[in-house]
């Protein structure tokens, strides 16, 4: 993949830019950096002749920080509570959502089964970033900001091993559902047990050092080794990564990594992150800016329709499940995590990453950065109003 040196400054120079403008407007940085995104593809497209941010930039390299460090500062503890309401919704909530999703595609836009399962398995991936951000604005704390943490990192992990069963199936005439459990066993054991491979034999190398800055190192191997390694395999690098992260942020008493080394890893991650996100939401935006929608305009309509109805069918009856127990979510809890299921950068990389050979591909990346675009626009802009409505602030 070429790569312009250039570009790459202009690129960060505008995400700081618009990081400095956006918390004066109060607005969300996702949303500042679309615009900006926009904006450049129309002001200077003639200077931007090739856009090197594409599947495989976005899928193996801003991808794995993103997971890593969201699972890095996952508590455990405080998790542990609520792992059977987060698996529930991880788990039967992305397959729920994938199917309804698949079912409306077929049913009212007539696509081929394969594209409507494909595509409701990538949008089910939600990707919170915008949400939490405006939690961090709202000082939103306690229960529920863990719980929604944790549903979306594991629902990306659900959602990608999803997907790779899927796309196993694209060229095959018969499919058994025996054959379904089979693959979906493997991607998924094969996929944590390389996160905890990579993971732990990262933790056993931090003992032998107390070299913060070979820390760093080796909490960028236990990232990009994971995912690579189960990519690698034919199996889902977000699970693997999720697993490895979870692993290295481990805090007990025998941690084997420095105080200052924990410090220091924990400062280049929220850099990586932001780096990535910035230069995602950018590509989002130039993205949107290239593309042709006057023929599927009534096509993304429905589709935004679909995904979310099918977001609502996932998210409250999952939660009815435990309305009687101590594990109960309050009502308003989930209006949250219904209007905070957003779609971000896996549900575009899987897109973007799909054979050539899959029926209406053009049409599901189409429909993909559409619905990306509802979420950042509609979702990400009015969660605050939400939270202050429903008086969770």
């Amino acid at each position: 993949m070429d790569f312009n040196v250039g570009l790459f400054e202009v690129l960060l120079l505008v995400s700081a830019l618009v990081a400095m403008l956006v918390r004066r407007l109060h607005m969300p940085y996702s949303v500042g950096l679309v615009i900006a995104g926009i904006a450049l593809s129309f002001l200077a497209s003639s200077r931007f002749p090739v856009i090197p941010l594409n599947e495989d930039f976005i899928y193996n390299v801003l991808l794995p920080p993103l997971i890593f460090e969201a699972a890095f500062h996952m508590r455990w503890g405080e998790i542990r509570r609520d792992f059977v309401v987060v698996q529930t919704l991880a788990i039967v909530g992305v397959l729920v959502s994938a199917g309804v999703t698949a079912m409306g595609m077929h049913y009212l836009l007539h696509w081929e089964w394969i594209s409507g399962l494909l595509f409701g398995m990538l949008i089910a991936a939600t990707d919170p970033v915008s949400v939490l951000a405006s939690f961090r604005e709202a000082r939103v704390a306690g229960r529920f900001r863990h719980l929604m943490e944790a549903e979306s990192l594991f629902n990306d992990g659900t959602a990608a091993a999803g997907f790779r069963v899927v796309l196993a199936f694209v060229g095959g005439a018969h499919v058994h559902p025996l054959d379904v459990l089979r693959i979906s066993g493997i991607v998924l054991l094969g996929s944590v047990l390389c996160g905890l491979l990579i993971g732990n034999v990262v933790l056993s190398l931090l003992h032998r050092t107390d070299d913060h800055l070979v820390e760093i190192a080796f909490a960028m191997i236990a990232a990009y080794g994971s995912f690579l390694l189960a990519e690698n395999l034919h199996l889902s690098g977000v699970l693997a990564t999720l697993v490895a992260g979870l692993v290295m942020g481990t805090r007990n008493a025998v941690n084997p990594m420095t105080k200052r080394g924990r410090e220091a890893v924990e400062n280049v991650l929220e850099y990586a992150v932001f780096s990535a996100n910035s230069f995602i939401f950018l590509f989002i935006g130039i993205q949107q800016a290239q593309r042709e929608y006057e023929t599927v305009w009534a096509s993304i309509g429905i589709a935004v329709v679909i995904v979310m109805l099918a977001r609502a069918v996932a998210v409250y009856p999952c939660c009815m499940l435990f309305s009687r127990t101590s594990l109960r979510i309050d009502v308003r809890h989930q209006h949250i995590l219904f209007w905070g299921g957003m779609r971000g950068a896996l549900a575009l990389a899987l897109a973007m990453g799909l054979p050539p050979g899959v029926p209406r591909r053009e049409e599901i990346v189409t429909v993909s950065f559409a619905v990306v675009a509802f979420s950042i626009f509609v979702q990400g802009t009015t969660m605050t109003v939400l939270l202050r409505r429903l008086r969770i602030v």
